[in-house]
């Protein structure tokens, strides 16, 4: 590990260099490569993380450029995992990077979360989540959530230390309060606040670092820039 690279943080008291040997041996599994998996993938692999998977099966499209800050448009039409780990591998050579150029699913996600110690919501949709929500509870694996939709934003850690879960939150589809998938707008810059927001939350677990989202949702409100937290006891 280059520690020249990390001096920055080793010289936080909450940091040092025990809690970047910790980042280094970590591992992290980050389920969408889109507005969220963006900046959380930059900042997690600038800020050591050993291992990252990254999940994502779809292509660049010119739409995406306008929040999907992992690419570019040379890479339009190019798989967005594929992409993500060539420009991840740029930004961090000691991180190893796993590409997953497939969408996760029931028949999937299961095994390859097993090889991971964080599963992060770069996902777009209700479905994903239950599902990583799922596969977290069951795998014991904690779970950070990320959700955008127009100016608004939301995150949370699920499924930590026996905290609440997505299901907790949202309960399960069928009942009327499940959150649509539709598309919507969307700022470019409010995914890269919350993205960040769940980079800082897998460092904070791997390091013990603060005080974690576990059992409270964040809130954002970009147009007025009002942050909220809200207890999920």
């Amino acid at each position: 590990m280059n520690m020249k690279r990390f001096e920055r943080q080793i010289m936080l008291q909450e940091i040092g260099v025990e809690g970047q040997a910790a980042l280094a041996n970590a591992s992290v599994l980050i389920v969408g490569a889109g507005g969220l998996g963006s900046p959380a993938a930059l900042y997690l692999a600038a800020a050591g993380i050993g291992r990252i998977g990254i999940a994502d099966g779809d292509c660049v499209a010119v739409s995406n450029l306008q929040r999907q800050v992992l690419f570019t448009e040379g890479e339009v039409g190019k798989n967005k995992a594929m992409c993500a780990a060539e420009r991840l591998t740029l930004l961090s050579s000691e991180t190893v990077i796993t590409p997953y150029g497939f969408m996760l699913n029931g028949e999937n996600m299961a095994d390859i979360a097993t090889e991971y110690d964080i599963i992060v919501d770069g996902c777009d949709n209700a479905d994903t989540r239950y599902l990583i929500n799922e596969v977290s509870k069951r795998l014991g694996k904690p779970y950070v959530y990320g959700a955008i939709a127009g100016f608004e934003g939301q995150a949370s850690l699920f499924n930590y230390c026996g905290g609440k879960g997505y299901d907790d939150l949202y309960p399960y589809r069928g009942n009327g309060n499940t959150p649509t998938a539709s598309p919507v707008g969307v700022i470019g810059a409010l995914p890269g606040i919350i993205g960040s927001i769940e980079a800082m939350e897998v460092i904070k677990v791997v390091t013990g670092a603060g005080e974690t989202l576990r059992n409270r949702l964040l809130t954002v409100n970009a147009l007025t820039m009002e942050f909220n937290t809200f207890s999920l006891d």
